[in-house]
């Protein structure tokens, strides 16, 4: 008899606060099932949808959404005994080659294969079993094509071109070899794919479920993901389209849940007021203290699901006392970010990015005009240890009541314990997307057509901007501290919403994948390389000679994948000589 293998993670309902058996993720691990005993009920597909979204927790996946999104970029310097993991050692030296561990993809693939198999076989489950519903067929189609779309989206980003395929893999005789398919037809892909379901995926889950609305694909999620799609492909009104449902979405959670809760959440007009309308988390605690957006978003304040759902729109949950509850931590946080027991990870912040908050003027990230008044530079870096806080630390209070800011950091995340949910999308994330797809649609020149043109988009991206910078002030009266004349052309606007990027989402897996974008748009990786140049022990000549190619920005296929798969190529960067793919950047 034919078996299917599935190396599913369970047990982890408790994360999600549920109680029957017959619920989410409350499914007992599965090993070798005998296929004419699976697939029968809707239990069958619950199971394997589990060993999807488990299949993300891998410590292995986060490990490399962190290396490929960020570590490459001017945010990661070396940290405590990097030396113990030469292959992450060689990455922050721009010394990559094809033996390099963290260019190996196949948990990727597992997930894949996993939501393959759902959008497969789940059908025959609804036409055999009456208690699974075609709304329910649907909307579990519409999160494994999202799943699977977010795979293959992290895939391209990091190698460019892959194997790709929505065929489901459960007999090994099936031919796995496959070529690389093109960046631009796997996206294009993708696109149809998740078009084709978001209408069918879930919008809101029940309020006694609250962890399901950022811990499961919604149509929020898929929305997003679509946005930043469009955004890769040069669609710019698309992506401005899907960041406007998102963002009216959001906006409907906050005042619901301002009139059924009578929470503490800002009322409308100081939302308007303080965040220009949108429905961020407040970061004011009480008048001169602050640093409440960080306990809500990143640490400690599970409580408060009203605000986390207003603001994060997809996470991946980890239960916050994973030893006393037996449940897997988040591993690659723990390690690479660090832990109390070694709060200098694997990694920390470069020292570009040390001097830059150290500087009282000319500073590059964190605009001169905050002084020390953006909480960011104390949500990012413990700038005592020089270490990463985001993730790794439970709290952290500012007091404002002297003119220079008091930090005071809650406990770290104890060795081998971290249960700080990794974020995916949250808000601010498709408003600086939004805000960039804006400043793409803005036409050269001076003249007056011209500038009436580009004045509603100037103003569009700066209000989103704005919004996003005022959040992050230590400040209980906001003001604006940007100055919109001072980004009237494309270029200072683009800079703008770069450099705004690069602060809110500093460590969360993003830096890379925007500079990579921005060379993809612009032809040539002049910005990219700036940005390189600037992390330290990094020779310059190397930095200049390697990533100036394009093709060196993406990574290398892993040796062993191109022992077993003949029909891949490898990328000319990384010493397989010239190919027809072999890219020179323009300056």
């Amino acid at each position: 008899m034919k078996k299917i293998h599935y190396y599913i993670l369970g047990a982890l309902c408790a994360v999600f606060g549920v109680s029957s058996c017959s619920d989410f993720l409350e499914i007992e691990p599965l090993n070798e099932i005998i296929f004419e005993k699976f697939w029968n009920e809707k239990a069958d597909v619950d199971a394997v949808i589990a060993g999807c979204y488990s299949g993300l927790q891998e410590e292995a996946v986060i490990k490399r959404m962190m290396v490929w999104g960020e570590f490459r970029s001017d945010n990661i310097g070396a940290g405590s005994n990097v030396s113990n993991d030469g292959n992450l050692e060689k990455i922050l030296m721009e010394n990559i080659d094809a033996k390099n561990s963290y260019t190996k993809w196949k948990d990727f693939y597992t997930v894949i294969n996993r939501c393959n198999t759902v959008i497969k076989y789940a059908p025959g489950v609804a036409a055999e079993d009456p208690a699974y519903t075609e709304s329910e067929l649907q909307a579990n189609i519409a999160e494994m094509v999202a799943i699977r779309s977010l795979c293959y989206f992290y895939l391209i980003r990091a190698f460019r071109d892959v194997p790709y395929s929505t065929v489901a893999y459960i007999d090994e005789d099936q031919p796995m070899d496959l070529p690389a398919t093109k960046f631009d037809d796997v996206l294009d892909s993708l696109i149809t794919s998740l078009e084709g379901v978001k209408d069918y995926a879930v919008k809101r889950y029940p309020v006694t479920k609250p962890l399901y609305q950022t811990g499961r694909i919604t149509q929020d999620a898929i929305h997003s993901l679509l946005c930043e799609l469009y955004l890769w492909k040069k669609d710019y009104r698309s992506c401005i389209r899907y960041a406007d449902l998102v963002i009216e979405s959001k906006k409907k959670i906050a005042e619901e849940n301002r009139q059924q809760r009578n929470s503490s959440i800002l009322t409308n007009s100081d939302g308007d007021s303080r965040f220009n309308g949108f429905p961020l988390v407040s970061n004011t605690t009480t008048s001169n203290y602050f640093g409440d957006a960080y306990t809500v978003l990143f640490g400690a304040d599970r409580s408060n699901t009203d605000e986390k759902n207003q603001e994060i729109i997809f996470q991946l949950i980890f239960d916050d006392e994973p030893r006393v509850n037996s449940m897997i931590q988040n591993g690659a946080v723990n390690s690479f970010y660090g832990n109390a027991n070694a709060t200098v990870g694997l990694v920390a912040p470069s020292d570009y990015i040390f001097s830059d908050i150290e500087k009282t003027s000319d500073r590059s990230v964190f605009d001169d005009r905050n002084k020390k008044l953006d909480s960011r530079m104390y949500f990012n870096c413990d700038v005592d240890d020089q270490s990463i806080n985001k993730f790794t630390t439970r709290t952290i209070d500012i007091s404002t009541t002297n003119s220079t800011p008091t930090i005071s950091y809650g406990s770290l995340y104890t060795q081998d314990q971290n249960g700080s949910n990794w974020i995916i999308y949250r808000l601010t994330d498709i408003m600086l997307l939004k805000a960039e797809a804006l400043t793409q649609l803005l036409r050269e020149g001076d003249d007056q057509e011209t500038l009436d043109y580009n004045k509603s988009y100037l103003n569009q991206a700066f209000t989103l901007v704005n919004a996003v910078n005022k959040r992050a002030l230590c400040q209980s009266n906001l003001t604006d501290t940007l100055v919109a004349a001072q980004y009237n052309t494309k270029e200072r606007m683009e800079t703008l919403v770069l450099r705004e990027r690069q602060r809110e989402l500093m460590f969360e897996g993003k830096r890379w994948f925007d500079l990579v974008r921005l060379s993809q748009r612009k032809g040539n990786t002049t910005t990219l390389v700036a940005a390189a140049l600037q992390k330290a022990k990094i020779g310059a000549s190397l930095i200049s000679n390697h990533l100036t190619k394009m093709d060196a920005i993406y990574w290398p296929y892993n040796d062993a994948e191109m022992k077993v798969n003949s029909h891949l190529v490898q990328n000319p960067a990384f010493g397989s000589g010239e190919d027809t793919s072999y890219q020179k950047t323009t300056k």
